[in-house]
């Protein structure tokens, strides 16, 4: 593949119209596809040029343009066509970030998308003739320090990544990352700079439709911050089957070794490069990679310079194993800082960049770091500076010790002041995640030998306290449910790890906090949840059907059981429920291992102890197996059986990579192929385990199970009609009992046909109450309603007596989950 290194123009002569090379020969790649937009349509680089050259005219004579940043065709366009008509173009995310930087730098123009709203039509700003960008130096925390690039830092930074990654007409990189924030933009530069192309998108790499995107747009570069791989690892990415993807590439922060070498054996093993790189907003994004053959056997490294780049080591007094701060020189250092308006008068202040970093250079060439230097941290790849916090706690008038790392900032309050309200202050003022900022009450700062605060130990004291009752917005609703700690924006209730036994629970808290919730919540990020208007009282909730389901049916077993009425078929509701939610919530494997966990450990447990006081339950009891060997299957707890043992089953055939692509490929059709094959078992063509018919055995009921699944994957009304057709075939003389039957069929129909269902305000909490705790009202009331004789209280008593055990249960459970997590990541 031709290596690429494009030509650099020096000239610090001023401009009218742009000097930077790839924005300019746009139209030299004609037809080849530029973007394909977040509708899917192409545009060629002939169309971008055009569109390019139309905003150049609009945006007139050079001013100071300020450019709220989307992951859409119309920022690019924006962003392009403010470079070349020769603005100085300042870019940020849209809301608060950008009006923090407008209040500071006062921009004359304020571009979103399409529209251009004109301050004044003569720039009052003196703009140094070479100044072409700037970007904010804490990504996109909106912070008014921002960093002074020239046009040749620009043209650098695309022609070095361009040249490196050896990209070619042939690439497409996927928007991962914010364009405003530097590694984004240098994404978008590159590709272009090469004639290459991207696919845009904002959606997470948790969210279904991001892999709607891939699949379509067939991306050969996946950009990547640390988090983002995390994210990724939730998905199971290095299962799935990407023959297009060439190139992994991953910035923002370091990636730990042991992480680094599993990337790099699957690309090897897979078809594509795991390029790790190094850099700093400072260096216009990129100082340093790792070639990708280096990524198994030198992991610890950063690698070395980019094209044009070189690296010294500054020696330290107090470093004598070497180290020394690592010092950058290249083309793409920035020009400087601008702190406030008056700045962008200035010229190149820096020859070289002091990245605050400590580092080394090997035997072997490599540059290794091993520490930080200067007073930044980086969260969620985004850099902020502790100074900047700790200015603005004392300005507000707050007594406190700011530190940080790379988990978090830190505020030790020492004057009383509420420790909530400061850390939603400071993750508000400076664009955070709320769960990256904890503060406390301290009363005494701990000291080391010398007098100075004993940071680590300060950092471990403001975070060991556990408020529950701090707060109950949409971060804390989750993370209490869920059992997380940090949680960032980009975040989603399933990329959190979320499933069906914990969505109930989250739904209905999110609703009594924000007042609505939007379809498909669950895949929507928590920024967006969190712009979700709030409660409106007069409002009538609408609760999801397959959750009102879940409670009247559980209510209805219990009743039927006890005796109080004879309602028939709940628990059958119930399954293809539970098939339903397991087509929304489909993960990694992983993912699937735990949620069966949380149910069948409970299960075991409780059953085991019940057998221990029962003559009739045996060994198959408790292992969830009788109904695979006994003839009728029907126990009291034949639901938790088949559950557990379909699951399973599912789990253990979606482990395998093949299997799991073509449902990743085809999830709809793939759903209903397990439907047709569980058919089989339903319709008496073949019969597995003995031979006799039963409606409570897993292997005979697991269609019912397939059929919610189609359901919550079905995506149209043709598709849903023609699952609602098989229900009713599959449902007709299923039974022998008409009541069943239609008590069952009616449930289907709801969950395929009514989202949401209207749910007066007072009852809103108990439905989603009874909702969540159905597994445990299940498990106990077994053993709790032949203790009353009056049936109607046998019923209340079960229902109140699964809530109280759910209660007390699930925070047990969490902890086990995350002490057996911690010793799983110890021994690793």
């Amino acid at each position: 593949m031709a290596r690429l290194l494009l030509p650099i123009d020096d000239s610090p002569t001023p401009i009218s119209r742009s000097s930077i090379g790839f924005v300019d020969r746009l139209a030299a790649h004609r037809d080849r596809v530029a973007i394909i937009d977040e509708h899917g349509r192409p545009w060629t680089f002939t169309d971008l040029d055009r569109e390019v050259d139309a905003m150049a005219t609009r945006l007139g004579p050079r001013r100071l343009t300020l450019i709220r940043m989307r992951n859409d065709v119309d920022s690019v366009i924006a962003e392009l066509g403010a470079l070349r008509a020769g603005h100085a173009v300042v870019l940020a995310a849209p809301g608060g970030p950008s009006e923090r930087i407008a209040d500071v730098h006062d921009p004359d123009v304020v571009v979103d998308g399409r529209n251009i709203h004109e301050i004044r039509s003569a720039t009052t700003h003196e703009l140094h003739p070479d100044l072409a960008l700037l970007l904010s130096t804490s990504g996109s925390t909106g912070s008014p320090k921002l960093v002074r690039l020239s046009h040749r830092n620009l043209d650098a930074n695309a022609a070095a990544i361009a040249e490196y990654l050896e990209l070619a007409p042939t690439d497409r990189a996927i928007t991962t990352l914010p364009l405003h924030y530097c590694f984004g933009l240098s994404v978008l530069h590159s590709h272009l700079a090469a004639g290459a192309g991207l696919a845009m998108t904002s959606a997470s790499v948790v969210d279904p439709c991001f892999w709607d995107t891939v699949d379509s747009t067939r991306p050969t570069v996946l950009p990547a911050v640390p988090h983002t791989v995390e994210l990724l690892d939730r998905v199971d990415f290095l299962h799935r089957r990407l023959p297009h993807l060439r190139a992994v590439i991953q910035a923002g922060g370091r990636l730990d070794p042991a992480t680094v070498r599993r990337y790099g054996r699957a690309g090897a093993e897979d078809g594509w490069d795991l390029f790790v790189m190094y850099g700093q907003t400072e260096a216009t994004a990129r100082m340093a990679y790792l070639p990708p053959a280096l990524a198994i056997d030198r992991s610890d490294a950063v690698g070395v310079a980019v094209p044009g780049g070189s690296f010294r080591i500054e020696p330290l007094r107090d470093r004598p194993d070497g180290c020394g701060e690592v010092v950058y020189s290249g083309p793409n250092v920035m020009m400087g800082y601008a702190e406030t308006a008056g700045d962008l008068a200035r010229g190149h202040d820096h020859a070289f960049l002091r990245t605050g970093d400590i580092g080394r250079i090997a035997e072997d060439g490599l540059l290794e770091i091993v520490g930080r230097h200067s007073d930044f941290v980086k969260l969620f790849g985004l850099r902020v500076d502790l100074g900047q916090v700790r200015s603005h706690v004392v300005n507000s008038g707050v007594d406190a010790v700011v530190d940080g790392d790379d988990d978090g900032v830190t505020v030790a309050v020492r004057d009383g002041s509420d420790p909530v309200s400061v850390a939603s202050d400071v993750a508000k003022t400076f664009a955070l995640p709320r769960a990256a900022v904890a503060a406390a009450n301290v009363s005494d700062i701990p000291l080391l030998s010398s007098g100075k605060p004993d940071r680590a130990a300060l950092r471990a004291q403001v975070r060991s306290p556990i408020d529950a009752a701090a707060e109950t917005d949409v971060r804390s609703v989750i993370a209490a449910a869920i059992g997380v700690g940090a949680i960032g924006d980009a975040d989603t209730f399933v990329s959190l790890g979320g499933d069906s036994l914990s969505y109930i629970e989250v739904s209905i808290a999110l609703e009594g906090a924000l007042g609505h919730l939007p379809d498909h919540w669950h895949l929507r990020t928590i920024a967006e949840l969190e712009a979700t208007n709030g409660v409106d009282a007069t409002a009538i909730p609408r609760v999801e059907s397959n959750v009102v389901l879940r409670a009247v049916a559980i209510v209805l077993i219990v009743g039927n059981h006890a005796g109080a009425f004879l309602v028939p078929g709940g628990a059958h509701v119930l399954f293809a429920a539970a098939g339903f939610n397991f087509g929304r919530f489909r993960a990694g494997p992983s993912a699937q291992w735990r949620s069966i966990a949380r149910i069948a450990v409970p299960s075991m447990l409780w059953i085991g102890g019940a057998a221990a006081f029962r003559d009739d339950f045996d060994l198959a009891h408790g292992l969830l197996v009788h109904g695979l060997v006994d003839g009728t299957g029907r126990w009291m707890y034949w639901f938790i059986e088949a559950l557990v043992v379909v699951l399973v089953a599912l789990a253990a055939l979606l482990s395998v990579p093949a299997v799991r692509s073509l449902e990743q490929r085809a999830p709809f059709g793939f759903a209903c192929g397990v439907l047709a094959l569980t058919s089989l078992t339903r319709f008496d063509v073949v019969s597995i385990g003995p031979a006799h018919h039963s409606v409570y055995r897993p292997q005979e009921i697991a269609w019912l199970f397939a059929l919610g699944w189609a359901m919550a994957r079905a995506g149209s009304a043709p598709r849903l009609a023609l699952l609602s057709l098989v229900a009713g075939v599959g449902v007709s003389g299923y039974f022998g009992d008409l009541t069943r039957e239609t008590i069952v069929l009616g449930g289907l129909v709801l969950l395929a046909w009514v989202p949401r269902i209207a749910i007066p305000r007072p009852l809103h909490r108990v439905v989603g109450t009874v909702a969540s705790a159905s597994l445990f009202i299940y498990l106990s009331h077994v053993q709790v309603f032949p203790e009353f004789d009056e049936a109607w209280i046998a019923v209340i008593a079960s229902v109140g007596f699964g809530v109280a055990l759910w209660r007390v249960s699930t925070p047990l459970l969490t902890a086990a989950e995350r002490l057996v997590s911690q010793m799983q990541l110890s021994r690793r």
